[in-house]
């Protein structure tokens, strides 16, 4: 008599969808707003990460193409000129942050004091620091994103999960039933929350980790370039003393 009854219960509940799909469209207006929310955030950052990942490949390659060109003896002063609009690259722009000072400070002759020099040489770094800072907070843009979704997106899901558990048990409650046929469809709506906030976080913590280490790497690329570039001018203009007084 009990099996009956049992077979009669199930057979009343409505038959639930559980794909994917089905579980978005049976959840109520607050689990599916969570919902919209973690998709959106995942293709955004699925969007920042293939750009950041196509940008630090990219650049690494152009900083490789001009160290060689830097280093294979060619003047400075050539190089500059073939490279002094290019404003994309960071590389390229800190070269010539540090040209254009180096160039203006010598623009009414070659320094012979001591202190000017040390001067033009302070200005040019500078210059080549202020632009390095600048550059890479344009480097940076969507790292702070990426970090947040990495941080909030697990909790935004838990959310959407502990409010469909509540309305799951809110249905128990409603129509007396306690049968697993009523209860999994609420709880794996509010699951299937959870798992989208996963989806959402877990790459964009790797893909921050990641980018993080690629674009400090960079950073002290571009640091020790201009550390070489002042070591280059101060022997530049070591030299030139050491002319002046064998004259």
């Amino acid at each position: 008599m009990e099996e009956a009854i049992q077979t009669v219960d199930l057979g009343g509940v409505a038959a639930h969808d559980m794909s994917m799909w089905g579980l978005f469209m049976q959840a109520d207006v607050v689990v599916k707003t969570v919902m919209i929310m973690l998709v959106i955030a995942s293709v955004w950052c699925w969007a920042i990460i293939i750009q950041k990942r196509g940008i630090l490949a990219r650049l690494n390659r152009r900083a490789n193409r001009f160290e060689d060109t830097f280093w294979s003896g060619e003047a400075l002063d050539k190089i500059y000129d073939r490279v002094k609009n290019s404003k994309q690259d960071p590389l390229l722009t800190t070269f010539s942050a540090g040209m254009d000072e180096w160039q203006a400070g010598v623009s009414g002759g070659m320094p012979s004091d001591a202190n000017m020099q040390a001067s033009l040489r302070q200005r040019v770094e500078r210059a080549m620091s202020v632009t390095i800072n600048r550059e890479m907070s344009r480097l940076e843009r969507g790292m702070t994103f990426l970090a947040s979704v990495g941080s909030t997106a697990p909790f935004i899901g838990l959310f959407g999960t502990v409010w469909g558990i509540i309305n799951s048990f809110s249905a128990i409650a409603a129509t007396n039933n306690t049968s697993l046929a009523v209860v999994a469809p609420g709880i794996a709506e509010a699951l299937f929350a959870t798992a989208l906030g996963l989806v959402a976080a877990i790459p964009a913590v790797v893909a921050y980790n990641v980018f993080s280490t690629g674009l400090n790497r960079y950073a002290d690329r571009l640091e020790a370039f201009t550390d070489e570039f002042s070591a280059i001018l101060s022997r530049h203009l070591d030299a030139m003393d050491s002319n002046k007084k064998a004259a």
